[in-house]
């Protein structure tokens, strides 16, 4: 009897197992997704296993199917349908902490609650590495279909082909295009297809924060102008125990002094290269860009500086103006930490209502803002899915969830997000609105050599190299520090390094 049974259920199993292979097309063909066709290969194999088995069972007893057997027939033909078809859209993302990671899984599984045929795959790496974990990609002939990544890397993607500008395209008009600040959009403009390469997504920006209450004492106007910066520098000392004008960078081993010139550079339009690819280090624009800096030296904080002296200085109530990005934003209310682990005690507890906030630059030649804008790049043969995954982390809640992981440092590049993101950080509410509109607004003048949209890959590599080898660090403290060069001098040494530089980059 139990024999019977067992042969009953047996064929029971049998049946159902044929019917699933008929449900699916007898050999289900594994997708091309590596996990999903690990997956049917192994409801595969079981299959194939029980009927081998069970077929050795097989007798002319009556067959009766068991309705929980046929429930989780039903069952297991929609987990074997959801395996075949689902979309997977794989997502890089250069937000690699591990709390970062979380949100993006968070909002990726949002849309798949929503979407259950498609499966979002966050996978974190290294901004550092982004480079050659794409070349290893398009080696294998496995891209992924979203990439976040520095406003740096989009030109060279999308000279390289690597990079669906139609995609990008979609996605910002499905997002709203008009809703998109300008700078940004121009940003990631390819110059010769005149077509978006990615979509802007976040970053930071790069100001003057100065001592609005003095300013306001002296009747000074906002330090923006090359003229009012230097008028500033020279009349805030002496007032409210303030000792210098500014805080300047001009130690030769540190970066900081070449990010606050090349900002100054842009502003005068002096640029590394010419349209035609020219090195144009001694150009009179850029004479009179080094000219101006070195000249801050007379009102600023003395003997070679970096942006920790700055900062400190200006936390103490020493100097009326820094260099610095939004992410001073807590160090103004909080105090910074110090290089021995303690931390600064500002000389105004309410200092940060005190200061004001000019990111934009003006020249004799020109205006500039410097910052860092981080993208969503659409790749190369993406799943169409990717537009909607896109739009989908810009949209709303989802939008302000990412922002709200380091609100200091991402600010939004969408105008319908700045009201809630001013909510987003407990420090936004020791600022005025109008700084932090200022800072929402940075964008729209923001510009950096490396993204000059009409330079090639080796004039952004030389780019890099000017930064790297620390050429302006060097110039600036010889001329504002050492005295052993003048503007003229120091342009003039700038364009035979640089030329050697691009001559070794074209070999």
């Amino acid at each position: 009897m139990k024999k019977n049974k067992w042969r009953l259920l047996s064929m029971s199993i049998v049946i159902i197992l044929s019917m699933i292979l008929a449900a699916c097309g007898g050999q289900v063909e594994a997708p091309a997704d590596t996990a999903a066709a690990e997956k049917v290969a192994e409801l595969q194999s079981q299959i194939e296993a029980l009927n081998n088995q069970l077929k050795e069972a097989q007798s002319d007893t009556e067959v009766v199917v068991d309705p929980a057997l046929q429930a989780q027939l039903d069952e297991l033909q929609n987990q074997l349908k959801a395996v075949q078809n689902r979309t997977v859209v794989e997502f890089w993302t250069t937000d690699n902490e591990e709390d970062r990671v979380k949100m993006y899984e968070e909002v990726a599984a949002r849309y798949m609650a929503l979407h259950p045929e498609v499966d979002i795959r966050i996978v974190p790496i290294e901004e550092a590495g982004i480079s050659q974990r794409i070349s290893t990609a398009v080696a294998a002939n496995r891209l992924p279909d979203i990439v976040r990544q520095g406003i740096e890397r989009v030109a060279s993607f999308a000279a390289d082909g690597l990079l669906d500008e139609e995609a990008n395209m979609a996605a910002i008009a499905a997002i709203g295009e008009d809703d998109f600040r300008k700078g940004p959009l121009s940003m990631v403009t390819n110059a010769s297809t005149g077509k978006y390469a990615a979509v802007p997504f976040d970053g930071w920006i790069q100001a003057l924060w100065y001592r609005q209450d003095v300013f306001d004492t002296l009747n000074l106007p906002a330090p923006v102008k090359w003229e009012d910066i230097t008028a500033s520098c020279k009349g805030l000392p002496g007032t409210d125990n303030l000792l210098y004008g500014i805080g300047l960078g001009t130690d030769p081993g540190q970066n900081y002094p070449h990010q606050v010139f090349e900002q100054v550079a842009i502003s005068n339009n002096a640029w590394p290269f010419d349209e035609s690819g020219a090195v144009t280090m001694d150009t009179p624009e850029m004479v009179a860009a080094l000219e101006f800096y070195a000249g801050l030296q007379d009102c600023a904080i003395p003997g070679p500086q970096y942006w920790r002296g700055a900062r400190e200085a200006y936390e103490y109530g020493q100097s009326g103006m820094m260099f610095y990005s939004t992410y001073i934003m807590d160090d103004l209310v909080d105090g910074s930490g110090k290089a021995d682990g303690s931390v600064v005690e500002l000389a105004y507890s309410d200092l940060a209502a005190r200061t004001g906030f000019a990111p934009s630059m003006e020249g004799p030649n020109g205006a500039a803002t410097y910052g860092q804008l981080v993208a969503l790049g659409i790749m190369r043969d993406a799943n169409p899915v990717a537009v909607d995954v896109v739009k989908f982390f810009m949209t709303g809640q989802n939008y302000q969830d990412i922002l709200a992981l380091a609100p200091l440092g991402k600010v939004p590049v969408l105008e319908s997000a700045v009201d809630e993101w001013k909510n987003s950080s407990k420090y936004f509410e020791y600022y005025p609105a109008e700084t932090l509109e200022a800072v929402a607004a940075g964008y729209d003048s923001m510009q950096r050599w490396l993204f000059r949209p009409d330079y090639d890959a080796v004039e952004r590599a030389v780019v890099g190299d000017i930064e790297g080898r620390l050429l302006i660090s060097q110039v600036i403290s010889n001329i504002a520090i050492e005295g052993s060069m003048t503007p003229e001098s120091g342009a003039q040494w700038l364009q035979e390094q640089v030329e050697i530089l691009l001559a070794e980059r074209q070999k």
